[in-house]
């Protein structure tokens, strides 16, 4: 009599502190829906305005920040400016309304990792993430690519 033995390989996935950073509750609570269908990262901290942002990060070392540009009384932009000086290893991702090609320069000549429009996160943002995760720049499809890589060089 034969026996058919299966072996179940379980491969665990890359694991990826997150810092969530908007100062809208309800984008966070969708930004946090999206991540926790995956078992590939895990939410360290949530900030609402810029200088909390900076102050969790210093003090929890995500290895993402995810943040928005339009918050008060430190922007995303200066947010990234001071990250990258103080945890350069940190990829920083943009999440973002601003579809103008003028936020992306400014985000890209911050230092910005990536640049994820709103409107795309629901379906982009975890593509996003693997990219950053892999060392590679992403930025949402809504920009020409010739541009995109001008400014991600």
């Amino acid at each position: 009599m034969l026996r058919s033995i299966s072996f179940v390989v379980m491969v665990s996935a890359p694991h990826f502190r997150v810092l969530l950073s908007d100062d809208h509750p309800i984008v966070r609570r969708g930004v946090r829906k999206i991540l926790e269908s995956t078992l590939e990262y895990e939410i360290c901290g949530e900030a609402d305005d810029g200088d909390q942002t900076v102050k969790l990060a210093l003090r929890l070392h995500p290895d993402v920040v995810i943040t928005d540009i339009s918050m008060h009384p430190m922007n995303g932009l200066q947010v990234t400016e001071e990250l990258r000086k103080s945890l350069p290893d940190a990829k920083i991702l943009i999440l973002t309304m601003h579809d103008s090609v003028e936020m992306l320069r400014a985000a890209a000549a911050a230092g910005a990792s990536g640049y994820l429009l709103k409107s795309d996160a629901e379906e982009l943002l975890v593509t996003a993430l693997h990219s950053l995760g892999e060392g590679h720049r992403f930025v949402s499809p809504f920009f020409d690519a010739k541009l995109v890589k001008q400014l991600f060089h």
